[in-house]
């Protein structure tokens, strides 16, 4: 029941008014006040890129103008780390009296412990204190296998949530209605204006849910269906491209999971190959989050196969160099880390491909290239990120068996056949033909027009396999 007492709202990666568990739920118990901090150095601790940063900024002033349509206040408050909050908070709390805080539940370790403080602070102040599961569609801990544990393989983790979920689940709940417009004596924080390194990430991602549900509108009905045939080939528009809108809470997964469904008439695993593609992914990103609570490690820089511990990594500065600049000599990993560093966001088929490259090939320590797309990602998310990255590295949950190594060359015929992305990001490449590109002969002015600047391959795929198949059966268990 309502009352006149004040709800303090505290928004996180969850840049939304409607399905917004919290806002929603404080909102029935009385008039609400909103918050949101911005956390510098912990942010730079965690390598969140200023291309996220700002796309994250634009929205919260989008959604700020949004809440204003509900006579709802949005407070910025301007902190360092994430240990600086429970008192920030608890100070404003205090100030403009309210009965309590209300937040949607994050998942990396370091959320977790600064959450877990939030509680006890408020507790012993005497205000209440209610989190919820905003970013995922089932709570992490109420899906587990028969011996009561966090599943540990994706395929029945899968099975289970299909099993045990319902349409309630993922059915999202309203926006807030309009309140009386409450009064206010506190003034906000002037936050830190991020510049991206990325070129015109608000023009490829326009900011706030408006923009978000009519992209989300426009692959549910146009290319949905053909998104398990295309999803893998970066030169096609085939992928929803929400991940930017996910990462930042502009849009909710059981939003996006809800309208799949409807799509494919309330099947999830059958019915249209592609929309049941697409939640399969959607599960995938539920999964990862509910490893980072089962397995806090992974959020600590730790393999999830401990035994994986013991591969002695390389950190050879001149390979992550060659790497990270988009100049191996390998066409389609270049052109992906040329796409990550000029957009801040690459096509997942070529995040997989980099990253094998990376440790199979290259046999750097995974934490490095983790690191490296943290710091360029739009879209950037600890728990997609670290399991992407160890599933390549065959540490992780999930993992791709050791012996399963991407010849760079064959998955450039094979999801780029023409060379059409290849010629976009390698112009120095452009004049040759769908078959040499992929493995250019560098060097040499020639009859296809080589650019004699390409480099030659900085490691040859073939030895580099058989090393790696090498040192990953030397592991004991």
């Amino acid at each position: 029941m309502a009352n006149n007492k004040l709800q303090l709202v505290w928004l996180r990666s969850d840049l939304r008014s409607r399905d917004n568990p919290a806002l929603y739920q404080a909102s029935l118990k009385g008039p609400v006040i909103c918050v949101w901090c911005s956390f510098e150095e912990q942010w730079l601790k965690h390598n969140d890129s200023p291309n996220k940063l700002r796309f994250w900024q634009e929205n919260l002033n989008v959604l700020k103008k949004n809440l204003e349509v509900f006579n709802i206040p949005l407070i910025t408050k301007r902190l360092k780390r994430f240990s600086d909050t429970a008192d920030s908070l608890l100070q404003l709390a205090k100030k403009i009296d309210c009965e309590a805080i209300w937040f949607n539940d994050e998942y990396g370790a370091n959320e977790h412990k600064r959450d877990q403080n939030i509680k006890a602070v408020f507790d012993k102040a005497g205000i209440g204190c209610f989190s919820f599961t905003g970013d995922c569609l089932m709570t992490p801990g109420s899906v587990l296998n028969k011996e009561g544990s966090f599943f540990k393989v994706f395929t029945p983790f899968r099975k289970a949530v299909y099993q045990n979920i319902s349409p309630s689940d993922y059915h999202p709940c309203p926006a807030p209605k309009k309140q009386e417009p409450p009064s206010l004596n506190v003034k906000s924080d002037k936050l830190p204006a991020y510049k991206p390194t990325a070129e015109n990430i608000l023009e490829t991602w326009p900011a706030g849910e408006k923009n978000a549900h009519k992209i989300l509108k426009a692959f549910i009905e146009e290319r949905a269906d053909g998104y398990k045939k295309n999803r893998d080939f970066p030169a096609k528009t085939g992928t929803s491209s929400l991940s930017v809108y996910l990462t930042a809470g502009v849009l909710s997964i059981r939003q996006c999971f809800e309208a799949a469904a409807k799509a494919n008439d309330g099947e999830l695993d059958t019915g249209c190959a592609g929309l049941a593609c697409w939640m399969s992914e959607l599960i995938w990103r539920e999964f990862y989050r509910h490893i980072l609570v089962g397995f806090p490690r992974v959020s600590m820089s730790r393999a999830f196969q401990k035994h994986t511990e013991q591969i002695p990594w390389k950190t050879d500065k001149q390979l992550l160099k060659a790497w990270q600049e988009g100049k191996t000599g390998y066409p389609i990993v270049d052109a992906a880390m040329r796409q990550l560093v000029a957009t801040g966001w690459m096509h997942n088929r070529l995040r997989m491909i980099c990253a094998m490259f990376f440790t199979k090939d290259l046999m750097l320590d995974w934490r490095l290239g983790e690191k490296f797309f943290m710091e360029h990602l739009i879209d950037g998310d600890l728990a997609s990120n670290n399991g992407g990255w160890q599933w390549s590295a065959s540490t992780g949950t999930d993992a791709a068996p050791y012996f399963r190594i991407f010849n760079p060359a064959s998955q450039s015929a094979k999801f780029d056949p023409d060379g059409v992305f290849l010629r976009e990001w390698l112009p120095e490449l452009k004049n040759l033909d769908g078959k040499s590109i992929h493995t250019p002969s560098s060097g040499k002015h020639d009859l296809l027009g080589s650019n004699p600047d390409y480099p030659e391959p900085i490691i040859d795929h073939n030895l580099a396999r058989t090393e790696t198949l090498g040192t990953f059966k030397s592991l004991k268990k």
